[in-house]
């Protein structure tokens, strides 16, 4: 357990979140583990990932079952953006949900209706941990009664940190 887990209030794992696989995209290193620090104790299987230039090769690869990003990556505004597009325009990607944690509330405002269309749920920041953890379980539950990701099977990368861009 890090120390800023440790300091992290959170409920109990549920069982029904117990070994899916979530992705957190972010540019900034501290804010990864701390996504890390409030999934994990939910039960979900946790990668963090830095953008990077190839995303979508690697992304196939670990086959997540939930997708978390910001729209801005440091100076560049709209690379979570353009992952955004590149997901849900991938024949294999599409399907997984995804929750987008931002503070780029005018973007949010502009892209309402699609994201909506896109089944995108949208978490304002600054947002407290309860609002994070109702966003990933609504997100997984309805991807679970739509259908939801059928997952090839494939070797685990349970807590793989994937640092292929610079942040």
């Amino acid at each position: 357990m890090t120390k800023s887990e440790s300091q992290i209030p959170h409920r109990a794992a549920d069982a029904a979140l117990a070994g899916k696989r979530v992705l957190v995209v972010n540019d900034t290193q501290e804010i990864l583990e701390l996504f890390e620090d409030i999934l994990a104790p939910m039960g979900l299987d946790v990668i963090l990932m830095s953008y990077a230039p190839r995303e979508l090769d690697r992304i196939r690869e670990l086959q997540p079952e939930l997708v978390i990003l910001d729209f801005v990556f440091g100076e560049k505004e709209l690379l979570g953006w353009e992952l955004l597009q590149k997901l849900k325009m991938d024949r294999r990607l599409e399907r997984v949900p995804v929750v987008v944690c931002t503070a780029a509330l005018r973007m949010v405002s502009d892209l309402q209706g699609y994201l909506t269309e896109q089944g995108v749920v949208v978490v304002v920041k600054p947002f407290n941990i309860d609002q994070l953890e109702d966003a990933v379980r609504n997100a997984l539950t309805i991807a679970d009664s739509a259908g939801g990701i059928r997952r090839r099977a494939s070797p685990k990368a349970k807590g793989a940190s994937v640092a292929d861009g610079a942040a």
